[in-house]
């Protein structure tokens, strides 16, 4: 059966894809690096901050000591924090909190699992008050750049940290559900054995419904009622892609 939802953060819980590219090329700038748009979005989007700027760095040519890597993360850290505080609306997805609504009524256990910067996602949270509506962050602060998403240890680490805060929790990857909107989050959550529905918030729908193991356009179109029949024994939710009528 579905015990636990775990939600990608960037993408999914916050609208912030454009303030990530500018903060990266201001710090690649300050490097006397080019930032290249596309390489950005085909390659990096989804991977944690750590993982994308050691990638651009050394396909740059620039190797750099992990004290100097944290100086630039620092960096883009009080960048986001700046933008944060200057936006007159925290820019939410529309359907977070009636979505939030429908899994407390369920009853399932809450994670997010991201690659954003810890001190990232505790503001956010903090500054929406949805701080108590998740159980566990699991975020690229707490994992190595290997461990990166697309690899499937972030989701793997949510299991095994809330099997130790509740061991009659019993968490199986089967039994939880990732929400998801970037080929990277996916990919690690599928590589874990999770079912994911992916929200076609960054990538067009027709992107996302080949690679999720649902699809919707819109967080408030996911549905407990159609989806949680599928996590109980003798489906299979591995042969089902796309929408509701799948």
């Amino acid at each position: 059966m579905l015990k636990a939802v775990f939600f990608g953060f960037h993408g999914v819980v916050i609208n912030d894809d454009a303030i990530h590219p500018q903060l990266i090329a201001q710090l690649l700038l300050a490097e006397n690096l080019r930032f290249d748009p596309d390489e950005y979005r085909e390659m990096y989007l989804g991977r944690s901050d750590r993982a994308r700027l050691t990638a651009i760095l050394q396909a740059r040519g620039r190797f750099v000591r992990d004290e100097y890597l944290d100086r630039m993360l620092r960096k883009k850290a009080e960048g986001y924090s700046a933008w944060l505080r200057s936006q007159a609306k925290l820019a939410l997805y529309p359907g977070l909190n009636d979505l939030l609504y429908r899994i407390r009524a369920k009853q399932y256990t809450t994670a997010i699992v991201t690659g954003a910067q810890r001190a990232d996602v505790e503001q956010v949270l903090t500054m929406a008050k949805l701080t108590d509506q998740f159980s566990l962050v699991v975020s690229a602060s707490d994992m190595s750049v290997s461990a990166s998403k697309p690899a499937p240890a972030s989701y793997l680490a949510a299991i095994d940290q809330l099997n130790l805060r509740d061991p009659a929790l019993g968490l199986t990857p089967q039994n939880c559900l990732a929400i998801e909107s970037c080929f990277a989050g996916i990919k690690a959550a599928k590589a874990a054995g999770i079912p994911v529905v992916g929200v076609a918030q960054i990538y067009p729908y027709h992107m996302i419904q080949r690679c999720g193991t649902w699809a919707v356009d819109y967080l408030n179109e996911i549905d407990f009622d159609w989806i949680a029949p599928r996590f109980e024994p003798g489906s299979n939710t591995a042969t089902i892609t796309g929408g509701a009528e799948s």
